[in-house]
């Protein structure tokens, strides 16, 4: 009797899309039984792209040996990750297709098969490659390995070693093994991802369901892509066919050079998109470096908290143009904490680097060496300013509690307060029974949110009942009557919109708001 077998279904990590097969005539030959003539108007090949190879072989055949696959046994009280690259279900063929006997006893030799086995700790399957053959080191992604007892890496030539984690990087998700062998390894060496172009070739190497050493070819599709996988995301976007299993592997230019690192895909359903997501090779390369030397990483921090400068806040600090970072806080202790950096200013360049949007900064910043004195720039009052700065270590602020997150406050009854149509929000003064209600420190002053239109810009922007407002436009406010003078005076010089620098339930931010008219 035919097995009711399931359905192959795929919770990708990385996705897939099928890139048509080139191919290329050999070149038109005349023959003694078709001999070419004036008139022959037989179909010619069309011609390749331009920059387009006859053929990946050769660079295959050279980069493949690098590329390992990677199995982690997990700790008996991990839960396993269904986005892990594990072993597939059994794909759902027609009876007495030769598939159908390929897959099952493929899956068997897994332990996947129909016959009753012992129950095993949880399992990942990824892929890896070679940095350094003398000293037997190999990246990948940290969820690869994450949580792992025992790792083992599979070579091309199907030798398999035990491997240690040499270092884990969560927040970049990458991770260096290192196996001890006495055999000949073969390695690569990264690139220069920032050479890239949108619609260059790439290549993926990896080891997609666990079948093993898998090429796939596409293009960049796009650059600076933001997952919001994690603080430092700046992923590069390809349709090269990548699928789970793929994890950590790498993606290679033609010129056999590292350009990125295998982590993630967009898949609504499940299943493969053609929207794969890889970590460039320069953003990886310094977090390497450091694993492979300290075991851990070391990023600069410089002690304050940020945010995007929109067009309204621009406006609203006469910046030209809504380029830089916007600082909402200075952490007490912090590096920042010593110069002339405050709320409200905005950085527009560190240590000789532009900062063209907010999320570049912690990029720029952490690549920055530990110690270094370094000059940084910044906007305020209408004008560009300069001071330095001796970059502070992120893991050490960290373990010294300086990041942790401000508690949840109680909310209470809101009073009816002053309105301020203008900008949609009630307000009222900070007294001791507001305090009190809405858990407001003593060190903070301002004027306190007790309504907010629901229909308004300040709802839009996440205004609640509760907020302090500290400042309007870089100037104080310890009651509501002074709110009005701001706003009158900023209308007669002509802005649009105002700044408001609000105490969220501890946490600090900016918030711009255009005027009613």
């Amino acid at each position: 009797m035919h097995k009711h077998l399931k359905v192959f279904t795929v919770i990708a990590l990385l996705a897939a899309t099928s890139i048509p097969v080139m191919c290329h005539a050999m070149g038109d030959k005349k023959t003694e039984t078709a001999p070419e003539t004036a008139a022959d108007t037989s179909e010619k090949p069309s011609p390749l792209p331009p920059g387009a190879p006859y053929s990946f072989a050769d660079i295959a055949d050279d980069l493949i040996p690098a590329v390992v696959n990677i199995s982690s046994t997990l700790k008996a009280d991990a839960e396993p990750d269904d986005e892990l690259g594990q072993a597939p279900e059994m794909p759902q063929f027609p009876p007495g297709s030769p598939f159908e006997d390929f897959f099952e006893e493929f899956l068997n030799r897994r332990g996947q098969g129909e016959q009753s086995e012992p129950i095993i700790p949880p399992s990942s399957l990824g892929s890896g490659f070679v940095v350094d053959a003398a000293k037997g080191l190999i990246v990948t992604n940290n969820h690869v390995v994450k949580d792992a007892d025992e790792v083992r890496v599979t070579f091309q030539d199907d030798t398999t070693l035990p491997a240690k984690i040499v270092g884990k990087d969560e927040k970049m998700d990458l991770a260096v093994l290192k196996v001890e062998t006495t055999m000949k390894l073969s390695d690569v060496k990264f690139g220069d991802s920032d050479n890239l172009r949108v619609g260059d070739w790439v290549l993926a190497i990896g080891n997609p369901f666990g079948l093993g050493g898998t090429v796939t070819a596409g293009i960049v599709s796009a650059q600076q892509r933001n997952i919001n996988a994690g603080p430092y995301d700046d992923f590069i976007q390809t349709d090269a066919s990548i699928n789970r299993g793929n994890s950590g592997g790498p993606m290679f230019n033609l010129k056999g050079e590292v350009i990125g690192i295998n982590t993630a895909i967009f898949s609504p359903s499940g299943g493969s998109v053609g929207i794969g997501f890889a970590i460039p090779s320069n953003l990886a390369k310094s977090v390497v470096s450091q694993l492979i030397q300290y075991g851990k990483t070391r990023r600069g921090w410089i002690g304050v908290r940020i945010q995007t400068v929109t067009e309204e806040i621009a406006e609203s600090l006469s910046l030209p143009d809504s380029h830089g970072a916007l600082v909402a806080s200075v952490t007490d202790g912090g590096p920042a904490a010593k110069t002339k950096l405050k709320a409200g200013d905005v950085i527009t360049e560190f240590d000789g680097k532009k900062v063209t949007a907010m999320r570049n900064l912690p990029r720029i910043v952490a690549e920055t060496p530990i110690d270094k004195s370094v000059e940084f720039k910044f906007w305020r009052n209408g004008k560009e300013m300069s001071d330095k700065i001796r970059v502070g270590e992120l893991e050490k602020a960290e373990e010294n509690g300086l990041l942790d997150e401000e508690p949840a406050v109680a909310r209470a009854e809101p009073s009816k307060g002053i309105e301020v149509a203008k900008v949609g929000i009630n307000v009222a003064s900070l007294t001791d029974t507001a305090r009190r209600a809405f858990s407001v420190p003593e060190d903070v002053d301002g004027v306190i949110v007790v309504k907010v239109d629901p229909k308004s810009e300040a709802a839009e922007k996440g205004l609640s009942v509760g907020d302090v407002i500290v400042e309007i436009n870089q100037q104080a406010v310890d009651n509501p009557s002074k709110i009005a003078g701001i706003i009158e005076k900023a209308e007669k010089d002509g802005k649009s919109s105002v700044l408001l620098l609000v105490n969220h339930e501890g946490d600090v931010r900016f918030v711009a708001l255009r005027l009613k008219k």
